[in-house]
């Protein structure tokens, strides 16, 4: 079996959706099927299995943060657990709001009559499937709850079994947008992150963000600009702010070749098309992943 240190782990991420992140870690994927396994982290919304139409997928329920549940025969009316509750998710009448409870545990605790339990709720599910290109492990988070993180690791501890087993040098993990804790808990433990971002004041801003959150856990990282010819100035201004630290290692112009992908659910290299513009793009994408593997030495 494969030692644990010789997996490594890459996490492509954005500061916020719509850059082009899932199209341009698909068409890595699709380059590294070889040496890969796929993890799609963006549980909330998860969106490859667009691009990579799952089979023979194998379910798991998840279990996320617990929900309190009152036996009101025990229950003396004491109203000790309505007045705790910092959530409000116990009214007057002893009646939990399942929605608002946040499994804190503080009704449990104080009840003098024993009479309200922490019961497991699942609150999503995670799956590993057979797609084209070999294994993807994927999850959804039931809408509502609040556990995408620890979801999140469990996708990566099943994609990490995964890879051992079928002696994978790589894990290409598809984080979620923004700064919050399911994107912590993609990059956690990491080799190498990836930011895509877009030459606009908001994308510019939320890129901040993120390289922000690398340098915080010190997680060495690169950045692309997708659709960079939207905006030079903007993509200028980037390129400038992240020379020392995050170098960018790719701008690619802006195509209608990823939609067009999206929408024949394939990726942007299994696209035939006679463009120069798109045939580049696609040298473009190839070069990462050449990129990507020399950097972590998956040729060695």
């Amino acid at each position: 079996m494969r030692n644990k240190a010789d997996v490594k782990q890459i996490t492509v991420i954005s500061g916020k959706g719509g850059t082009g992140k899932s199209s341009i870690l698909a068409s890595l994927a699709y380059k590294m099927q070889d040496v890969s396994i796929l993890v799609d982290a963006d549980v909330d919304a998860p969106d490859l299995y667009l691009i990579f139409p799952p089979k023979n997928t194998k379910k798991q329920s998840f279990f996320g943060l617990k929900k309190a549940s009152i036996d009101l025969q025990k229950c003396s009316m004491c109203n000790l657990c309505v007045e705790n509750c910092r959530f409000n998710a116990i009214d007057s009448e002893i009646n939990i709001n399942e929605f608002k409870c946040e499994g804190c545990s503080v009704c449990f605790h104080i009840c003098p009559e024993e009479a309200i339990t922490m019961i497991e709720e699942e609150s999503g599910y995670y799956m590993k499937s057979k797609t084209r290109i070999g294994t993807m492990i994927h999850a959804r988070l039931n809408p509502g709850e609040e556990s995408s993180g620890l979801l999140v690791a469990e996708v990566r501890k099943l994609a990490r079994e995964e890879a051992e087993r079928e002696k994978k040098k790589l894990i290409l993990i598809d984080g979620s947008p923004g700064i919050g804790c399911p994107v912590i808990s993609s990059l956690t433990g990491t080799n190498l992150a990836i930011a895509v971002t877009e030459p606009s004041l908001s994308g510019f801003y939320d890129l901040k963000r993120i390289l922000e959150l690398l340098n915080h856990f010190r997680i060495k990282g690169y950045v692309i600009i997708n659709k960079y010819d939207i905006n030079l100035d903007i993509s200028n201004q980037i390129e400038e702010y992240c020379k020392n630290d995050f170098p960018v290692i790719a701008r690619i112009p802006f195509n209608p070749i990823f939609t067009q992908a999206m929408i024949q659910q394939k990726t942007v290299l299994e696209m035939h098309n006679e463009s120069k513009e798109a045939n580049k793009i696609k040298i473009q994408l190839s070069e990462i992943a050449q990129f990507i593997a020399k950097e972590l030495s998956l040729d060695k």
